[in-house]
């Protein structure tokens, strides 16, 4: 083999690329990964957007599931620089009149503090957090593969298929509600569709079992430590390469994607049957993020204390506010009280900001392609349970939908989710088939979020499309 032949390239060095490309690495495998950027990282990205001093994530935050996920495993990333940072408190969601619903690590003490309803939160998380280690594997998983172990997914299962406006109907106080309503609204879908629950269980479990943290120095350390792991083992990496064709790629045996399906589909062309090319450009976008990151003379002043102790903050009020804002973006509207995402990193990380100053991390959901100006909505809800807050901030930096497509391709129209999550795309990604990962030419893989298990910073999407590979082409 000559150093221009390689057994698999990876197009885009995005977190599902990098964990592609180390578990070729891993296998024996030459590989290459290819990086249109001129910094690594995808959705793993960090930098200096407001002031000098100020560390930001310029996507995502907090990796709930990628700190159990085998493809960020810190045994083998440790030892390149990745560390976790838990926060006191990995969740809260405030209230009018300083209330709010915590979720702390311990599900005792998140029953104790929601009064009335901590027989129910404890009878719905604990029965999950005893199952967990046979769950999460699965959740974390191809779809239509066997599970080992049936009898806890069907009792995952039985819970997961329901809406969340359903499965929220054993609470009877706001805070609880509200509460898992914040976690199930990050399939951002109406919370009353089918399935919308599974992410508030999933999200729940996983903030009491790992414990929702974030990387320390930021989540460009997630990044830097696959790129360090793959390197060490072999593998190469190059940045300001676009590829916007496979004659663009040296040799290679195999050719596996981070990309969006319709990018796929673009770079492919005709090696690709013109029917699933089709099939791929109607892969459906959701809703939109709109960004902002904060610069902050002090930590935000939030009426409630525990949430001046939580790593993550749901801003949108009662449950039922959370239900009618979700819907309006689902409709294309913008709603006039959005949900907004707050991370406080700085809180527990202080290297993300100078001494006595603070970072803060924000995003509303927005209508997809959304083209108006979300600044205003989200600081009226910020200063809602933060009375303030507008006081202490020093400098923004806003991120549009327009400007996170420009960012990164991959996030069509604002939709940093890879993808809708309505319906069976949910399940199945990019298309209905029985085998993901794979498409009808066996040298070309998509192993982007646009594939099992979707979104979130865990390396999975990757990680599977590589067994794929090495379970077929690359068979050894």
């Amino acid at each position: 083999m000559t150093p221009d032949q390689y057994d698999a390239v990876v197009v885009g060095a995005g977190p599902n690329g990098l964990a592609a490309a180390v578990r070729l690495a891993e296998a024996g495998c030459s590989v290459l990964v290819l990086e249109a950027a001129d910094t690594i990282g995808g959705g793993t990205r960090s930098a200096q957007l407001t002031l000098p001093g100020f560390v930001h994530d310029v996507c995502a935050a907090v990796h709930a599931m990628g700190v159990s996920a085998p493809a960020l495993s810190l045994e083998t990333l440790g030892p390149h620089g990745l560390e976790w940072v838990w926060p006191e408190v990995p969740l809260a969601h405030p209230l009018d009149g300083g209330r709010a619903g915590v979720l702390h690590r311990d599900v005792g003490a998140t029953a104790a503090g929601l009064g009335d309803d901590g027989p129910a939160w404890r009878g719905l998380m604990q029965p999950l957090l005893d199952d967990w280690p046979l769950v999460l594997p699965q959740l974390l998983g191809p779809p239509l593969s066997a599970p080992r172990h049936p009898v806890a997914m069907a009792r995952f299962g039985l819970k997961a298929l329901q809406p969340a406006t359903r499965l929220t109907r054993r609470f009877q106080t706001d805070a609880a509600a509200a509460l898992f309503g914040g976690c199930a609204a990050h399939a951002m879908v109406p919370l009353d569709r089918p399935l919308t629950s599974a992410f508030g269980l999933m999200l729940a479990a996983s903030a009491h079992a790992g414990g929702w943290p974030f990387a320390a120095g930021g989540s460009q350390a997630v990044a830097d430590a696959l790129v360090a792991r793959l390197v060490g083992l072999g593998g190469e990496v190059r940045v300001g390469t676009l590829v916007k064709s496979l004659a663009d790629l040296p040799s290679h045996r195999v050719a596996l994607f981070d990309t969006n399906p319709a990018q796929l589909a673009a770079i492919a062309g005709d090696a690709l049957h013109p029917r699933y090319r089709d099939r791929l450009r109607r892969f459906r976008h959701g809703p939109g993020a709109f960004k902002i990151d904060y610069a902050l003379d002090g930590a935000v002043p939030w009426t409630n204390e525990d949430c001046r102790r939580a790593g993550t903050v749901h801003v949108v009020g009662t449950f039922a506010e959370l239900v009618a804002a979700e819907a309006e973006v689902a409709a294309g509207r913008m709603p006039d009280r959005p949900l907004v995402l707050v991370v406080q990193q700085s809180l527990f990380d202080p290297a993300r900001a100078p001494a006595g100053k603070h970072t803060l991390w924000t995003y509303a959901h927005v209508p997809h392609g959304y083209t108006g100006d979300a600044r205003d909505a989200i600081e009226r809800q910020i200063e809602r349970f933060a009375p303030g807050f507008g006081d202490i901030v020093l400098a923004r930096h806003v991120t549009t939908p327009h400007d996170l497509q420009a960012y990164n391709p991959n996030y069509i129209g604002g939709d940093i989710a890879g993808g809708a999550h309505g319906g069976l795309q949910l399940v199945f990604r990019p298309v209905i088939a029985t085998r993901a990962y794979a498409t009808p030419n066996r040298r070309l893989f998509l192993c982007s979020a646009s594939t099992p298990p979707g979104a979130g910073v865990h390396g999975m999407c990757g990680w599977h499309a590589a067994g794929r590979v090495l379970a077929g082409t690359l068979r050894s």
